[in-house]
């Protein structure tokens, strides 16, 4: 029993390392070798753990084989535009200029049903609204509306508001993030007083307290979470 829980425990930190290794997408973005290489890896690593008569380093050694390979042909596709169509293939053109593809979607088996679903989804109902909707190599499909009925954006109302800021936790279930004042140029003083100002005499009581996008000073005591 104790060897099994050994060889699950080193296993699990094997795979979770290979996979911060191999990027941060998510299931829904990978690409197909991606997606092949991530489900070969999964099987590769229940092996050992079920059978204890395979040595665990049956099962590690092809894993980091799989992760060279991966990076491998992921540092292929930069180099290559032949490559990137070999693993990756191209964006298909569903919808174009209003007009649906009927070819494409045959290409991709995909049924005007699942389209229109997907469209749905994205808050599209009527296929006038679209000049063109693109399926991308991960899977996902990208909607250009018509020029008419794209939202209006602030520049277009010639208003200037301030530039958003990155959010940044200060003090997180009563602990202060010496790390993040650094970052905005702050220190403990600066935080002290925007604790006094809201009558707060410690960090103690706050469960959460950030700057938010637009540098606010924003926060939750923990008495409001019960």
């Amino acid at each position: 029993m104790l060897i099994i829980l050994f060889r699950a425990i080193v296993l699990y930190f094997v795979v979770v390392f290979i996979m911060r290794i191999m990027g941060k997408r998510q299931i829904g973005q990978l690409q197909p070798f991606e997606l092949v290489i991530a489900l070969m890896i999964s099987e590769l690593a229940a092996m050992p753990m079920q059978n204890t008569g395979i040595p665990l380093f049956h099962g590690v050694i092809p894993i980091v084989t799989l992760l060279v390979l991966q990076v491998l042909i992921s540092t292929l596709q930069l180099k290559s535009e032949a490559a990137r169509f070999i693993f990756c293939g191209r964006p298909s053109i569903l919808i174009e200029k209003g007009k649906i593809n009927i070819k494409e979607l045959k290409s991709n088996r995909l049924n005007l049903n699942d389209l229109l679903e997907e469209l749905r989804m994205k808050d599209y109902y009527n296929l006038d609204d679209i000049e063109y909707a693109i399926l991308e190599t991960g899977g996902q499909i990208t909607v250009i509306p018509k020029s008419e009925l794209e939202p209006a954006t602030r520049k277009d109302l010639n208003i200037k508001p301030g530039q958003n800021m990155l959010p940044v936790t200060l003090i997180l279930d009563g602990r202060v993030n010496d790390k993040n004042l650094k970052f905005i140029n702050k220190d403990k003083s600066w935080l002290n007083k925007q604790l006094n100002k809201k009558n707060i005499s410690s960090a103690d009581q706050i469960f959460l307290a950030l700057l938010d996008s637009q540098g606010n000073f924003v926060y939750q005591l923990k008495k409001e979470g019960k």
